[in-house]
C-alpha cells in the first residue's frame, strides 16, 4: 500500500446515507476512525437531516441539499474549533442522519378500560384503539432528548412511550368532553384532533409531532352492549300492545298446527265467533250501517289454552286439551295418579296435584230424573 493510498484511506470526502429500511429514525455515519476531509461533500436527501456532533456537543444541522464542508457553512463547528477562515485541515466529528419523513399506520389502544361519566347511562367503561402518524420536527432536539449516542435508532424504541402519551391524553379528553356514549361514533374525528392538540406540547419537547391521529373504534363492555341491543329491539317493536297481540297470535297459530292438541277446533270456533260479532255489529238491527259509521273494534284474541302430556309405562302421550282430559277422566283413562306435564310446569306432577286438573275428578254428573 502506498503512502498516498494510506493517507486517502484516513480521510472521508463523501458523506451520505441511503435508507433501505422502513423504521430507522436515526443512523450514525460509520467513520471507523477516519477523519473528515476539509471540503468533503455532504449529501442530504429529501426526508433527511444531518446533525454534526463535535466532542459530545450538538453542532450544525444540515437540511436537504449538497454541501461542501467548509468554515462558511459550518458556523457552530467553526466556533467550537476556533477555526480561522483559512483553515483546511481534516477534522473529527460524528455525523447523524435523521429521517424526517412520516412514519404512518402506527397502532395505539387502551390496555385497560377508561371510566367516563355518561349523562344517560351514568358511569361507563370504555375502550378505544386507532392509528397515528409521527415525524421528527426538530432533528437536533430529538437527537439530544431521545436518541443520545445510539448509532441506529428505530421507531420501535419510542412507539411504546408515544402510545402511553396518546392513551393518557385520550383518557383525559374523553372524561372531560361530556359527549354521550351514543354520540361518540359521530365525533371521533373531533376527538382525534383534540387528543393530537393536547399531546402536541409534550411531543414538541422531544422534537416530534403527530400530523394525524385517528380513532377507529370506541367500544362498551359486552354486558352494556347487550342491554343496548335489547333496548333497540323494544324501540323497533313500536306499540307494545300491538306487539303483544301479534306474539299471542303467533303462539296460537303454532299451537293449532300441533297434531292431537285439540286446539284447531277451538281456534276455528273462536275465529268464527269473532267474525260473526264483527258482521253482526256491522249490519245492525235495521240493515247495513252507513259507510260513515265508525268501525267497531275487533275483540281481543281468545286466550291460549294449555295442552297436556301424559306419562304411561315410560312413554309420553299427547298433547291433549283440557276438554279431552275431562272425557278421559270420565272414561277412567285419566286418574289422580296419572303423571302430567304442560309448558311452564316444573317437572311431572300427578293430575290430582294440579289445580287445573283436580276439578275433573270432583265434578260428578247430577242423578238421572226419576222414571228413566
Amino acid at each position: 500500500m502506498g503512502i498516498f493510498d494510506f493517507l486517502s484511506g484516513q480521510f472521508i470526502d463523501v458523506i451520505h446515507w441511503t435508507d433501505d429500511t422502513r423504521d430507522t429514525m436515526v443512523w450514525r455515519f460509520e467513520r471507523e476512525g477516519h477523519e473528515i476531509k476539509y471540503g468533503a461533500k455532504l449529501t442530504v436527501r429529501e426526508g433527511q437531516a444531518a446533525v454534526f456532533v463535535h466532542e459530545g456537543q450538538l453542532a450544525d444541522v444540515f437540511t436537504p441539499g449538497l454541501y461542501m464542508l467548509e468554515t462558511n457553512n459550518m458556523p457552530i463547528l467553526t466556533s467550537l474549533q476556533h477555526w480561522d477562515h483559512g483553515f483546511q485541515s481534516p477534522f473529527k466529528s460524528e455525523v447523524y442522519f435523521v429521517n424526517t419523513t412520516r412514519f404512518s399506520d402506527l397502532k395505539w389502544g387502551t390496555k385497560n378500560p377508561i371510566i367516563a361519566r355518561d349523562p344517560e347511562f351514568g358511569p361507563v367503561r370504555l375502550r378505544a384503539y386507532g392509528t397515528y402518524t409521527i415525524r421528527v420536527s426538530d432533528p437536533a432536539r430529538f437527537l439530544g432528548e431521545i436518541v443520545g449516542t445510539d448509532g441506529e435508532f428505530t421507531m420501535d424504541e419510542i412507539s411504546y412511550q408515544i402510545r402511553n402519551i396518546i392513551v393518557q391524553e385520550f383518557s383525559r379528553a374523553i372524561a372531560s368532553s361530556g359527549i354521550p356514549v351514543l354520540d361518540m361514533a359521530a365525533n371521533t374525528a373531533d376527538l382525534g384532533k383534540l387528543v393530537a392538540k393536547e399531546i402536541a406540547p409534550t411531543l414538541t419537547d422531544y422534537g416530534l409531532e403527530i400530523p394525524e391521529l385517528y380513532i377507529e373504534n370506541i367500544s362498551l363492555p359486552e354486558a352494556v352492549e347487550a342491554v343496548l341491543d335489547k333496548r333497540t329491539s323494544v324501540g323497533l317493536a313500536g306499540d307494545l300492545g300491538k306487539y303483544t297481540q301479534f306474539s299471542a297470535a303467533e303462539a296460537m297459530t303454532a299451537a293449532a298446527t300441533t297434531p292431537n292438541s285439540g286446539m284447531a277446533a277451538g281456534m276455528g270456533a273462536g275465529m268464527g265467533m269473532a267474525m260473526g260479532s264483527q258482521m253482526a255489529g256491522a249490519a245492525g238491527p235495521w240493515g247495513p250501517r252507513p259507510a260513515a259509521a265508525a268501525p267497531v273494534a275487533a275483540p281481543p284474541p281468545p286466550p291460549v289454552e294449555k295442552v297436556w302430556h301424559l306419562a304411561e309405562n315410560g312413554q309420553t302421550k299427547g298433547p291433549f286439551s283440557r276438554a279431552t282430559l275431562g272425557r278421559m277422566a270420565a272414561d277412567g283413562a285419566l286418574t289422580r295418579e296419572t303423571y302430567v306435564w304442560t309448558a311452564g310446569q316444573d317437572g311431572w306432577l300427578k293430575a290430582g296435584d294440579v289445580t287445573e286438573l283436580a276439578q275433573l275428578f270432583t265434578i260428578l254428573p247430577p242423578p238421572p230424573p226419576p222414571g228413566i
